[in-house]
C-alpha cells in the first residue's frame, strides 16, 4: 500500500465525522427550508418558498441586524479583555494556576452562571443593594432585560473560549523581539503594534471565530436577560420550532445564520491566506 493511500485511510473517521453529523444535518435543514408548513407542526413534501417571505419582514430583518450588531460588539470587547489577560498570563510565573483559573467556570453549568449574574444585576440584587446602602442611587437601576445586560453576560462567557487560544500564541512569541525593536529606535507603541500584533495574529483571528460564531446562534442568554429588547436569531428559530411549529421557517431562519456565518469564517482565512502570501513574498525579496 503506497504512502499517500494510508493518509487517507487515517482521514476517514473524521471525513465520516463531519459528513454525519455536520454536512448531513446541514442538509436535512436547507431541504427542510424549501418544504411546505405540516399542520400540526414538522413538514409536507411539497416544494414550497413560503419561508423565504420571512427576508422582506421589517421585524425579522431588525433582529437579523441587532443579532450581528450584539455578536460584533460581544467579539470586539472579549478579545479586548482576552488580549492583555492572555499576555499576563503567558509573562506571568504562575501559568498553571492562572490558567487553572479561567478554565474553572466549565466545570459550572452554564444557566447556573447566567442565573449568578442575575442574583448580581437585578432590581433586587447584590449590586444594587451594594450601591444603595452606598447612597449612590435611591432607585434601583434596570441592569436587567436589555441589550446591555445580554452583551456583558457573553463577553463573560466568552472570555474563556478567546484567553485560551491568544495565550497559546502569546506563550509561543519571542519577547526578544519587542527588546530588537527598541534598540532600533522602535517606541513601545510601535513595538507593540508592528511586531508583537502581527506576530500573534492566528491567536487573535482564532479568538474572534471562537466569539463571534457562537455569539451570533446564542439563545440562553439573551432569552434568559435580554427581555423583548435584545431578541436574537437563536430565539426567533427556537420560537418556530417549539411555538408556532413552523420547521420550514426555523430551517431556512438557520440557512440564513449559517450563511452569514460561513462568510465571515471565509473572510478572515482569505485574510489569513492573503496576509501569509505577503510575507512569503517579503521573505523572498
Amino acid at each position: 500500500m503506497k504512502r499517500n493511500d494510508t493518509g487517507k485511510w487515517y482521514a476517514l473517521p473524521i471525513v465520516l465525522w463531519l459528513i454525519l453529523f455536520f454536512v448531513i444535518p446541514m442538509l436535512i435543514v436547507l431541504t427542510y427550508s424549501f418544504l411546505k408548513k405540516g399542520t400540526y407542526g414538522g413538514v409536507e413534501m411539497e416544494l414550497s418558498f413560503a419561508s423565504f417571505s420571512i427576508f422582506t419582514d421589517k421585524i425579522f430583518l431588525a433582529i437579523l441586524f441587532k443579532t450581528v450588531y450584539i455578536s460584533v460588539v460581544v467579539t470586539f470587547f472579549t478579545v479586548l479583555f482576552a488580549l492583555p489577560t492572555a499576555y499576563f498570563i503567558a509573562r506571568s510565573k504562575y501559568k498553571k494556576e492562572l490558567l487553572f483559573l479561567i478554565i474553572i467556570p466549565f466545570w459550572t453549568n452554564f444557566l447556573i452562571r447566567i442565573y449568578a449574574w442575575m442574583a448580581v444585576l437585578g432590581t433586587n440584587g447584590l449590586l444594587n443593594n451594594f450601591l444603595t446602602k452606598l447612597g449612590i442611587i435611591h432607585e434601583p437601576l434596570k441592569l436587567l432585560y436589555n441589550t446591555n445586560a445580554v452583551i456583558l453576560i457573553t463577553v463573560y462567557t466568552s472570555l474563556p473560549f478567546a484567553i485560551l487560544p491568544l495565550y497559546a500564541v502569546i506563550e509561543k512569541f519571542d519577547f526578544s523581539l519587542l527588546e530588537a525593536a527598541r534598540d532600533l529606535g522602535a517606541t513601545n507603541r510601535e513595538a507593540f503594534f508592528q511586531v508583537f500584533l502581527p506576530n500573534i495574529k492566528p491567536g487573535i483571528i482564532t479568538a474572534i471565530l471562537f466569539t463571534f460564531i457562537p455569539a451570533l446562534g446564542s439563545y440562553a442568554v439573551p432569552k434568559l436577560v435580554g427581555g423583548t429588547q435584545a431578541t436574537m436569531l437563536g430565539n426567533i428559530i427556537a420560537q418556530h420550532l417549539t411555538v408556532t411549529r413552523n420547521w420550514p421557517l426555523a430551517s431556512t431562519i438557520s440557512t440564513a445564520l449559517i450563511i452569514v456565518t460561513s462568510v465571515a469564517v471565509v473572510g478572515f482565512m482569505k485574510l489569513t491566506k492573503k496576509e501569509r502570501k505577503n510575507k512569503v513574498v517579503s521573505i523572498d525579496e
